[in-house]
C-alpha cells in the first residue's frame, strides 16, 4: 500500500517541485552576489550601440505577421493529419499550394 502511494505522479510532482526549490534556494546563497551597474540593465546588441528610439512595427504589419504563422501552423497540421485520415498525398499538396498562395499574398504586403 505504501509502495503505491509513493509511486502516484502527483507526490512525485510534489517532491520534484520541492526538491527544485530547495536546490534553488540553495543556490541563491552559493552563488557570489554581482554588484548592480547600469549596464547590467542595458540591452545588448551583439556589441553594437541600440539606437534610442528605433522604428516601431505597426498594428499592420504584425497582424499580418502573425496571421502568416497562423495559416502556416495551420497548413503543417492539416498536412501531417491528412495521411491519417487515408487521403491521397495530392490532396495535401494542392492544400499547401493553396497555403503557398496566402503566404505569398500576405507577405507582399501592399499597404
Amino acid at each position: 500500500m505504501v509502495a503505491e502511494a509513493v509511486r502516484h505522479p502527483l507526490l512525485a510532482l510534489g517532491l520534484f517541485m520541492a526538491l527544485a526549490m530547495l536546490l534553488y534556494h540553495w543556490s541563491g546563497r552559493v552563488a557570489p552576489q554581482g554588484g548592480s551597474s547600469s549596464a547590467r540593465r542595458s540591452p545588448y546588441a551583439c556589441g553594437q550601440d541600440l539606437l534610442p528610439s528605433g522604428e516601431r512595427l505597426s498594428y499592420k504589419v504584425f497582424f499580418r505577421l502573425a496571421l502568416m504563422f497562423i495559416v502556416v501552423h495551420i497548413a503543417a497540421l492539416i498536412s501531417m493529419l491528412l495521411p491519417l485520415l487515408g487521403r491521397e498525398p495530392a490532396v495535401a499538396t494542392l492544400y499547401l499550394l493553396g497555403t503557398g498562395v496566402c503566404v505569398d499574398i500576405l507577405t507582399r504586403g501592399g499597404d
